[in-house]
């Protein structure tokens, strides 16, 4: 771990955060070099903190050694340069093992994913988090999405049990039970703005004290995305107002063609852009050439701005 906790909690509090697609091979193997230089170009634009192996890093599909390789990979190259944070999850004692190479990798911490598939109840969500957290040194940010959604009272045991929760990732945009939690819970943990595209939130966000979020198209259009986050925190709404009607929207639209585009777009627009990352891993597919130019036609959009 390079960065203290209370260094660690100020760059997710602040800032752009970048996600970074996982780069495979022709083979469908992970690819060292070339993750290494879109690292190494990720941090060469204005972002506040890196989370690799995430959702759009396609953490769902990758093998514990695919895992360990990536974060590895992270660490040793752009490690001390900003906060890198690994992901965790799918069931209790796979989240540890997760956790458990993050720390031994050097990450700076651990986005806590839901875990896979089964409904849980509220003292069930804090006990797998609780868990998790207790099993590493390192700092834990809890992802509120999909059957891993706790309230605000859950999130508040989690926290007064856990010394090493500094955050919240929101997933599921419901502003109203988001902002009961920033409310109950307070300035104990940072939050972060976390469905996808979630600039087409940006607004909302800010207006209840989440002043960041994670970035997908970055991956692709980091200048735009940069721009939009400034004009959002400076408060220049005909900026933000533009960037949203002209991009955004229509990318919304575009990823709303198919389930997982959410991710299939963004591997795609880092390869109209010149930075390959192969292709996605199933059960997510590519999208179709009629999407690669409507995409084109964006990344032109994006590039106004």
């Amino acid at each position: 771990m390079n960065f203290s906790r209370e260094n660690t909690l100020a760059s997710i509090s602040n800032g752009l955060l970048s996600f970074p697609i996982t780069d495979f091979d022709s083979q469908g193997r992970f690819d060292r070099e070339s993750y290494q230089d879109r690292l190494k170009w990720f941090v060469s634009h204005e972002i506040s903190a890196v989370f690799v192996a995430g959702g759009t890093g396609e953490f769902f599909s990758l093998s514990l050694e695919d895992f360990r390789d990536v974060v590895t990979t992270a660490v040793e190259t752009i490690g001390g340069q900003l906060p890198i944070i690994a992901s965790a999850g799918q069931s209790v004692e796979m989240a540890k093992a997760q956790a458990k190479i993050a720390e031994e990798a050097g990450a700076d911490g651990i986005l806590l994913m839901p875990p896979y598939l089964t409904e849980c109840p509220q003292d069930g969500l804090v006990n797998y988090a609780r868990e998790v957290c207790d099993s590493t040194s390192i700092n834990v940010i809890y992802y509120n999405r999909g059957n891993g959604v706790m309230n605000a009272e859950s999130v508040k045991q989690l926290a007064e049990a856990c010394p090493n929760l500094i955050g919240l990732k929101d997933g599921k945009g419901d502003i109203q039970a988001l902002n009961k939690i920033v409310k109950t819970v307070g300035d104990r943990l940072a939050y972060i703005g976390g469905v996808p595209t979630a600039e087409i939130f940006a607004e909302a966000y800010l207006s209840i004290g989440v002043n960041t979020y994670s970035s997908a198209v970055f991956n692709f259009v980091p200048d735009m995305a940069s721009t939009f986050y400034k004009a959002l925190r400076a408060g220049e709404h005909e900026t933000v107002k533009k960037i949203t009607r002209d991009f955004f929207i229509p990318f919304v639209d575009l990823r709303d063609q198919k389930k997982g585009y959410a991710v299939s777009l963004i591997k795609l627009g880092a390869d109209i852009i010149g930075k390959p990352a192969g292709k996605v891993r199933a059960p997510l597919v590519m999208p179709s050439e009629s999407e690669r130019n409507q995409l084109i036609e964006l990344i032109n959009v994006a590039k106004q701005y």
